[in-house]
């Protein structure tokens, strides 16, 4: 929408925009509006970098926080259907690691609708595009960025419906593909989160920053993973160990269910490892019987369409079953606070590449992403991103669009790919290695044996055999290709798991169970070096909130 008007503006999209994966946010999106008692965007900015354990860029935390309020009145003037309070105004409510004076208390600062919040504000910003002449390309799965003389020219796609590559030239491009929450056997993230956008940054010799940081929504589906937002939390459901206990309030005392994500799944898991799962099976129950059917109906529809559907059981009679699964990386392609990707750990930006969203790292969440931050932190930085790409373009080269392949080498590798190996073993395998060793809890044993098992799939992956080979929606060529990402991937976040030998936020390290400033106030940068990942440091900028303990 920044750019509508003053450039051509194409969105290419891997599948059709308003099925994208914020379509599926629940909860809302956080701002200081007060609508329903007293906030201050000094403390949305204490809670934000609290909850980070330390590890977020506070001046980029500052600028977020601050420009909150403003930017929910204009999603509301474009039409997002907010919900309402009696006076008519925003209607607000508690979320985990929200705060008023500093920590004292819960507060009321997620704007929602409903529990839909993520579907309208994508529904709303699509027909605001449609109406400014915003062109759309869906089914169109990202292979590689094009680069000319260091910055960024264009993009290889593969048209899924034709099963073909092209290219598009571009003075510049924004990355916005998401997570790669794929990686992990239970996870809450779509079929499409397999890291598309981070893969192919890495491999054009972008770094990638933090990607140790995997928050584990702790109010997972038991069984499929599936998401029931923390809105439930806020609207007043908590949890139950199987003795019928409120365990959070051993774990977080004066905040309890509305502790951050890190420390509710880390308590679920406790619970369940200290033989008070329900029934003696690992899960724990998240209990809204008490809020009734009406408020359940108005304000936690989905949740409780999940419940009812996924888990056969009617959530304002019986407790849902649940466990931690995973939802969102920290991490991604470091980005200054305007979206332009940054080549180094000095702020060298590279030229004509921007990155906003869960794919990018500004860094706003640190090691440890609060609830509701998500969507603010992608209307916030897009905008930014979108006004300086309109700059950058005034003076940008046009790319030079003629020679060069006429298909990208990874599509021609993977096409010829003929050996007995197949897609779904080797990512299930993957799937479950991660699972395994590198999810809430972690260890150096854990590490080495998924450092191993990384490599040992990246050689089966070279004996890959498709059998495909179809015209049209070649789903076995697509599924390889995200594979392929997502192996890459996952080697990032083991060695950057492996480095980090201390406890921060979603980063747990059972042989080093405590936070280290000294040593580890900084980010993690990963290059990818040929054919391994190397670590480099950034240091954490640090303005208004000393590092101190983390009590809730």
């Amino acid at each position: 929408m920044e750019l509508a008007g003053k450039a051509d503006v194409a969105v290419v999209s891997k599948v059709f925009p308003t099925r994208s994966h914020s379509g599926a946010a629940q909860g809302g999106i956080t701002a200081a509006l007060g609508n329903e008692e007293e906030d201050r965007w000094e403390w949305h900015m204490f809670d934000t970098v609290k909850g980070s354990d330390y590890l977020a860029d506070q001046d980029a935390v500052e600028i977020m926080v601050k420009d909150a309020p403003r930017a929910i009145l204009e999603l509301e003037h474009m039409g997002v259907p907010f919900s309402r309070n009696s006076r008519g105004l925003i209607a607000q409510r508690a979320f985990g690691g929200h705060t008023k004076e500093m920590g004292k208390a819960p507060v009321k600062r997620a704007c929602y609708a409903s529990d839909r919040t993520g579907r309208v504000i994508v529904d709303t910003l699509y027909e605001q595009c449609l109406k400014m002449g915003v062109q759309f390309y869906s089914e169109q799965l990202l292979l590689d960025l094009i680069f000319q003389g260091g910055r960024c020219a264009g993009a290889w796609l593969l048209d899924l419906a034709k099963a073909e590559a092209h290219r598009v030239w571009a003075k510049a491009v924004l990355l916005a593909t998401g997570g790669a929450g794929r990686m992990f056997r239970t996870t809450s993230n779509c079929s499409g989160n397999t890291g598309d956008g981070l893969a192919g940054s890495l491999r054009q010799g972008v770094p990638l920053q933090d990607m140790e940081f995997v928050q584990f929504h702790p109010t997972g589906l038991r069984g499929v993973g599936i998401l029931l937002s923390e809105a439930a939390r806020g609207e007043g459901g908590v949890l139950r160990n199987g003795l019928g206990e409120r365990f959070m309030a051993r774990y977080a005392p004066s905040i309890l269910d509305l502790a951050p994500r890190d420390i509710v799944s880390r308590a679920i898991l406790r619970e369940i490892q200290e033989g008070r799962g329900v029934g003696g099976e690992p899960y724990v129950h998240l209990d809204l019987t008490t809020l009734g059917a009406d408020r359940i109906q108005e304000r936690l529809w989905e949740v409780a369409s999940f419940a009812r559907i996924y888990a056969g059981v009617d959530p304002a009679l019986e407790p849902i079953p649940v466990e931690p699964t995973c939802h969102y990386f920290m991490g991604g392609i470091p980005t200054d606070v305007d979206g332009r990707v940054l080549g180094d750990g000095k702020g060298r930006a590279v030229p004509g590449l921007f990155a906003a969203g869960e794919c990018a790292c500004v860094s706003v969440h640190g090691a440890n992403r609060l609830g509701c931050n998500s969507l603010l932190d992608l209307v916030v930085f897009g905008r930014r991103a979108g006004k300086a790409m309109a700059g950058w373009i005034l003076e940008a080269p046009e790319p030079n669009s003629k020679g060069g392949p006429d298909q990208p080498e990874r599509l021609v590798k993977m096409r010829r790919a003929g050996g007995p190996e197949r897609v779904p073993a080797i990512r299930a395998d993957l799937q479950g290695l991660l699972m395994e060793n590198c999810s809430v809890f972690r260890e150096e044993k854990g590490l080495l044996a998924a450092r191993e098992g990384v490599l040992e799939l990246r050689e089966r992956m070279a004996r890959l055999g498709l059998q495909g080979g179809r015209a049209s929606y070649d789903l076995e060529l697509v599924e390889a290709l995200e594979l392929e990402n997502m192996l890459l991937l996952a080697e990032v976040l083991v060695e950057s798991a492996m480095v980090r030998t201390e406890s921060r936020g979603a980063h747990f390290r059972e042989d080093f169970p405590q936070r280290d400033d000294a040593r580890f106030l900084k980010h993690t940068l990963a290059f990818w070096e040929g054919q391994k990942v190397g670590i480099e440091w950034k240091p954490v900028r640090v303005t208004r909130f000393s590092p101190q303990e983390r009590k809730y």
